[in-house]
Formats: structure tokens, sequence, C-alpha cells
């Protein structure tokens, strides 16, 4: 399929600039495009599925990706979601940085170019960005320069604070993080958050708050989301029958799950899986 491609030229100041910080407060849709910079991108609050090379990703607050040239991506379902991306070139920098084992390159896996932030995390990474995004507006060479010392900085204090959406050790873990791994790992079976709450011991009324607050929306409904988005990912590249997707999202019923994927996507799931075969098959037919 077709999509944009951004182009440096486009986003930086010169030629010089190897860093920029655009902000997207709130993120819009946007189409599927590529770009021939980096990006890396942090999620400030909100939600919203972030669809990279195919995979669909739930993002809300704290989420962070680490996006390549070429990359293809898009934002669909968005709700009040908010972001930062930060547009680099890597061949401009010039400090004398392990760039490689700060920023996962071409070599690495989208899966482990997906991390998260917990509270602690995002409010000094908040800082230093916006010190980033002040400074790449100056055009003089010392700013050039300062921008990538504060890069560097935003870099290190990702690899201090991140951690992978999946980690079961999260020593200094916050409510919110706990309850986010949670529901994770219960995309294919039930959650209760009473019985979450009560093994954490948690407030379950101020979890759901301090959860509303930061995602834009209910436990329940973020869960749904994340159920759907697995569906979305078997159905765009598995061979499971309609039923098997639904019970490997948490569905008991696979007519409910038609009715709820239909109702969130706008197709039937039936419908959704032929229309992006039928694309593959297209795009395969094409490099022949």
């Amino acid at each position: 399929m077709s999509h944009l491609k951004l182009a440096t030229t486009d986003y930086f100041l010169s030629d010089k600039h190897a860093i920029t910080v655009a902000d997207r407060h709130p993120q819009p849709e946007f189409p599927t495009h590529s770009h021939d910079f980096n990006e890396l991108v942090i999620v400030w609050r909100g939600n919203g599925l972030h669809i990279l090379n195919d995979v669909p990703y739930t993002i809300t607050c704290g989420d962070v990706f680490y996006i390549n040239a070429d990359d293809r991506h898009s934002y669909e379902s968005v709700n009040d979601l908010e972001l930062d991306n930060i547009l680099y070139n890597r061949h401009r920098l010039t400090l004398g940085a392990d760039w490689e084992g700060l920023l996962p390159g071409t070599g690495t896996h989208q899966r482990q170019r997906y991390w998260r932030l917990g509270t602690p995390g995002m409010a000094i990474l908040r800082q230093q960005v916006d010190a980033l995004s002040r400074e790449c507006l100056k055009t003089d060479p010392l700013s050039a320069l300062l921008s990538e010392a504060l890069f560097l900085q935003v870099g290190l204090l990702l690899m201090r604070f991140r951690h992978a959406p999946d980690s079961p050790l999260l020593s200094d873990a916050e409510q919110l993080d706990l309850l986010l791994m949670a529901l994770r790992v219960s995309i294919d079976q039930p959650f209760r958050l009473d019985e979450f709450c009560r093994q954490h011991q948690l407030n379950a009324r101020g979890l759901k708050q301090l959860f509303k607050q930061q995602t834009g929306m209910g436990v329940n409904q973020y869960l749904r989301q994340l159920r759907l988005c697995k569906a979305m990912d078997l159905l765009r590249h598995g061979q499971q029958t309609i039923g098997e997707v639904a019970a490997r999202c948490g569905f008991d019923d696979s007519n409910y799950f038609s009715v709820v994927f239909n109702q969130s996507v706008g197709v039937a799931p039936r419908e959704y899986r032929q229309r992006f075969q039928k694309n593959a098959t297209t795009e395969n037919l094409a490099h022949l």
C-alpha cells in the first residue's frame, strides 16, 4: 500500500541540525507514513492505537517507542492523546557517545523498541524534553551542540527509567504501572480489579480514578482495547479461525467478539482479515 514519506528538509531547521522536537498536544489521527529520519516517541497522556509496521499497539501515558527511518506507522482511534516526537538524524550526531546502544537501530526488533516509563521517570523526562524542545528552536551553532547534549541526556535517562512493558520486576513500581502490567498479561483470561487491589493492598476506587485521569479511559475499556489490538494483529498475520482468535483474546463467545470488533473497528473480523490478506497478496505480486 502507498503511504506518505516525510522528509528531513520539512522538519529540521538546517542541514546542520541533528535533532528537533515536534510536540503533539494533542496528536490527531495520522495515516500510514514513513520518514528518512528516526523518531523517539514519548506518550504523556490519553490513549490511542499506534500501528507500527502493521503491528497494532494500544498506547497510553508512559509508553516509549523508538522508530527507525523507513518504519511504517500510523495513529488511529486517538482520545486526548498527547506525545512528543523527538526527531533525529543518526548520521548528523557528532558527540562521541554510544548512540547505537542508547537508540535501538535497524538491527533491533521492534518488540525491543517499545518500553514503559513509571511516574517518577516521566516527571524527570518531561523537564528534559521541554528543555530540549526550547533549545532546538535556536539556530546558532552552540544551540545545535547543546541540543545534542540534551538529547544525549534524554537517551541516558530513558536507559535508567524505562522498563519492558511486561517486566515482572518493578521494585519501585507505581500503582498505575502495576495495573497496566497486570492488564497486559490478562488478554486471554479474566481480570478482576477488586482481587488485584486486595493482592497489592490498593484502594480500588482511587486506582480507578487515577487510571481514568492518566489514560483517558476506564480499566475495562482499556483491557478491551488491548484485546482488540491482539485480535487485529492475529487477523492481519495469523491463520486461526475467528473462534480461536476470540478465545486467545479473552472472548468466550465468538459471536459477541464479532459484535464488539465490528463496533470498534467498523468491519467484521472476517472482512478485516480479508482486507489485509488481500493487500499483502497484492504487494507480494507487485514485487515479483
